[in-house]
């Protein structure tokens, strides 16, 4: 996909977003309160695309909508199930409107109020908004013209009224990826069991193999996967590779380094939650790892040292006892949010 295509258009219509957002007949819309779990941190702050209930509600037409591909075959939820934390489980999809394979593992999609530090696996896209332009328009994604959107949308009757009703204007592509923003930010996960531990709720208990592995995590992990949403949504070189000068497809292999032109980003790639391990397999930018052993193991034993690995992993890696593994393992599974994924609010309707 040609990426830096797609973030330069995203750009340019981005830059008309507060533009929009002072048009002064526009009514008072319903603000929506997101569900923040109170052992969470506040999301980030928003002024340009404040969330609505009904920016929410189209938001969550469009994103279950196939008109949003160029066959009118795919839509962001084709690759986003919500029985799988909004990924694929599959390494490299080709589901995509060109039917190639792409060269980046699909990313699971949720608490995304709280990431601030850019999107994609490298960051090449500095909000929600713009992010969605990639996908839109990418050839071997969804492959779709904006203009051709446009005019396909216009001819729903719903969407014609619900654009006027959220933004008082007619259909443009920078209130569609608005709109989709607006709903992909009430997708938090938050009521795990572990959550439910945190928080002290009746009956809500860790096994003591349960605990030793979130010590662990604690200790050995929580340096990139920070806090309660377990990562920081930053960007690491987690020693998976140690040849980044293959510069083929834009550098996409470069990791964070084809965004900064920073030699130390060379390989760092974006933190993942740990949250919803068990739904979101395979692992990593890659999708490389097909189960939550391989990559325990891979910290644990191979480690690979390159200039730009990260400090916060050891050179000659965790070197875990298969207790010690056993025991990571528990815990992460306790972070799987059942009540998120059936979350009937955030399905079709």
């Amino acid at each position: 996909m040609n990426q830096f295509k797609a973030i330069i258009l995203a750009g340019i219509l981005i830059n008309v977003l507060p533009a929009c957002s002072k048009n002064e007949n526009v009514s008072e819309p319903q603000v929506y309160h997101l569900e923040v779990p109170e052992h969470f941190p506040p999301p980030a702050a928003d002024t340009e695309n404040p969330v609505t209930s009904g920016g929410v509600a189209l938001g969550r037409e469009l994103f279950f909508d196939t008109r949003l591909s160029a066959n009118n075959n795919i839509s962001c939820a084709s690759c986003h199930l919500q029985s799988k934390a909004f990924s694929d489980g599959v390494a490299l999809t080709s589901a995509g409107a060109s039917g190639t394979s792409l060269l980046r593992h699909t990313p699971a999609l949720f608490n995304l109020a709280w990431a601030d530090h850019g999107f994609f696996w490298d960051g090449g896209s500095s909000n929600l908004e713009s992010q969605a332009f990639g996908p839109l328009t990418a050839h071997d994604e969804m492959g779709q013209d904006l203009i051709q959107l446009v005019t396909e949308l216009n001819a729903v009757p719903m969407y014609v009224q619900s654009f006027k009703t959220v933004f008082n204007e007619e259909i443009k592509p920078q209130n569609i990826v608005k709109a989709l923003a607006q709903f992909e930010k009430t997708l938090i996960s938050g009521s795990s069991k572990y959550d439910q531990y945190k928080l002290r709720k009746p009956g809500a208990n860790l096994s003591s193999l349960e605990l030793k592995g979130m010590e662990l995590v604690r200790t050995k992990c929580q340096g990139c996967h920070a806090g309660e949403l377990f990562t920081d949504y930053s960007y690491h070189n987690n020693g998976i590779d140690i040849d980044f000068s293959n510069t083929d497809h834009e550098g996409i292999y470069q990791g964070r380094y084809r965004i900064s032109y920073d030699l130390s980003d060379l390989g760092s790639f974006k933190t993942p939650s740990l949250r919803n391990l068990l739904l979101t397999a395979p692992y990593m930018h890659d999708g490389r790892f097909a189960t939550l052993q391989n990559v325990i193991d891979n910290y644990s034993e191979n480690i690979r040292h390159s200039p730009t690995l990260d400090p916060l992993l050891p050179k000659t890696g965790m070197k875990l006892t298969k207790e010690e593994k056993e025991a990571i393992i528990a815990f992460l599974a306790t972070l799987t949010d059942y009540t998120f994924v059936g979350n009937p609010l955030l399905s079709k309707h």
